[in-house]
């Protein structure tokens, strides 16, 4: 999944408030409430009954059309109501295309739905982008289905107007925290404005129910999923309201949904943090590595770099300004996809005073992302994803931060204060996921992914009451179709023959 620019890339923690889910505020500390302060929504047809005043929109039939300027694929419209406790108070759309399976008969299983993560990354764009990376025999079994969730792309967006203001730089020193705690004030404010009546319909609850209308939509018994990075939270939270629905379902890059904001985002540091020596300790073995022979090496010349741009920074090109928190966040583009040979010329230029790679790392020529929007909409609905704190418990926790990841550990508390202004609070609490009486899911997990690291996959199929989980020992974030052909093997076998990997298998 591709994360909006200028917040932080890949799947990012958000911290939540101070009034129903924290406790011990006044001291400081960000944690939350035990699981079950905030209870899920009960689930919408989990017996299998569809409630009647839901009935037209799972038995409604989508005009499928060829999509203009696009072979191959199909696109229609689904109508989903905006709020499912008063459906009567009004319909928004999803945008969905299908590529139809190449096969038939025995061959075929269904739908396979998929979603790439952010939360706001637009499945639309992902398939369109990735179809061919399917293998044949997925494309013989399945239609390939891509529906942009409530709130994102092309689907009923959540528009705060061009007066909204980008997110600001989440890698935040200590001093700047106040003035990213105020950038983020500003967006809820527009969003509040412009937006409001879609803010509390956008988390991940509302689009695990769309999800079910969509299968059904699709004429299909059980669901079908391929979820990455925040995908998997959507697929764990559809297994958990629509158990006897689940299908064949593969969770790539998974996050543990019992984690608290404070921890998630604490969490994600120390991911970047092993990343980032992983990096380091390849790029020692190569005699041009710009950032020296070792591992500490590495550490103390990346410190000098983003100490010395934060002191005075490089005006190059445009106007843009280069500060040591954008090269932290052009080494967590580099580390998460992992592009680390335009890594290490990227920081080969910038210690030559040339910024050009580092800014198209950062991709700052790119218009600002609509995106940003709809993952502050969605995320903090979450409280597993965002705990909301005030700026001096951003501060306060700078220490914990530092000790936990000296790289990142200070740039990932930038964005503590991300929530503490939005308008809607969380409709979902972190908790374990069983998901009992699920058809069985299968979990991978990449030894070195810095977006969502290892421990969290290992929770996520331990909690599972049917989960498997597959481990590439790779680097980058999330391991299907990144090159692993034990890796594209296992999920393939299983989303084609429901053969799941034995346990304990490590694909290397």
């Amino acid at each position: 999944m591709n994360a909006p620019r200028r917040r932080l890339h890949g799947f990012v923690a958000v911290l939540g408030s101070c009034g129903l889910l924290l406790t011990a505020c006044a001291a400081g500390d960000l944690r939350q409430a035990p699981a079950g302060a905030l209870a899920a929504a009960p689930a919408v047809g989990a017996a299998g009954a569809v409630p009647a005043e839901l009935a037209r929109y799972y038995g409604q039939k989508p005009g499928w059309k060829a999509c203009a300027g696009v072979p191959s694929f199909q696109c229609a419209d689904i109508e989903v109501p905006l709020d499912y406790d008063r459906p009567e108070g009004g319909d928004i759309t999803l945008a969905a295309i299908r590529q139809k399976a190449t096969g038939s008969g025995a061959a075929r299983v269904g739908s396979l739905q998929m979603n790439p993560g952010g939360p706001g990354s637009s499945a639309i764009a992902y398939l369109l982008g990735n179809a061919d990376s399917f293998s044949p025999a997925v494309r013989a079994a399945y239609d390939l289905v891509a529906v942009d969730p409530r709130g994102v792309g092309a689907s009923t967006l959540v528009d705060c107007a061009e007066t909204s203001t980008a997110a600001p730089d989440p890698g935040a020193r200590r001093a700047d925290i106040g003035a990213s705690a105020a950038a983020y004030a500003e967006v809820a404010a527009e969003c509040s404005r412009h937006a409001g009546r879609l803010l509390p319909h956008v988390g991940t609850l509302d689009a695990a129910r769309d999800m079910d209308v969509i299968r059904a939509v699709l004429g299909d018994k059980r669901l079908h999923y391929l979820g990455f990075s925040y995908g998997t939270y959507l697929g764990a939270t559809y297994a958990e309201l629509f158990p006897s629905h689940v299908g064949r379902m593969v969770l790539d890059g998974a996050v543990d949904p019992a984690l608290d904001g404070y921890d998630f985002t604490i969490g994600q540091a120390r991911g970047y943090e092993v990343a980032w020596k992983s990096f380091a300790a390849d790029c020692a073995t190569r005699p041009d590595c710009p950032v020296g022979h070792s591992v500490q090496e590495a550490d103390r010349i990346l410190n000098t770099l983003v100490a010395t741009l934060n002191r005075t920074p490089l005006r190059q090109g445009k106007d843009i300004t280069v500060t040591g928190d954008s090269v932290l966040g052009a080494v967590v583009l580099g580390l998460r996809s992992p592009a680390w040979e335009a890594l290490r010329a990227a920081l080969a230029q910038l210690r030559a005073g040339d910024t050009t790679a580092v800014q198209a790392l950062l991709g700052v020529d790119e218009e600002s992302d609509p995106g940003d929007q709809s993952y502050y909409a969605v995320s903090c609905l979450s409280s597993a994803l965002g705990t909301w704190s005030t700026v001096a418990q951003a501060q306060a926790a700078l220490p914990e931060f530092r000790r936990a990841a000296p790289q990142f550990g200070e740039y990932y508390a930038g964005t503590l204060p991300m929530c503490t202004q939005w308008p809607v609070r969380p409709d979902q609490s972190a908790h374990p996921i069983t998901a009992a009486g699920a058809a069985p899911i299968l979990v991978v997990g990449t030894l070195r992914d810095p977006a969502t690291p290892y421990p969290w996959a290992q929770a996520l199929a331990g909690q599972l009451s049917s989960g498997r989980l597959l481990t590439w020992d790779g680097d980058g974030h999330t391991a299907y179709h990144q090159g692993s052909t034990c890796v594209e093997s296992a999920v393939d076998d299983y989303l084609t023959q429901g053969q799941l990997p034995s346990s304990g298998t490590v694909c290397v």
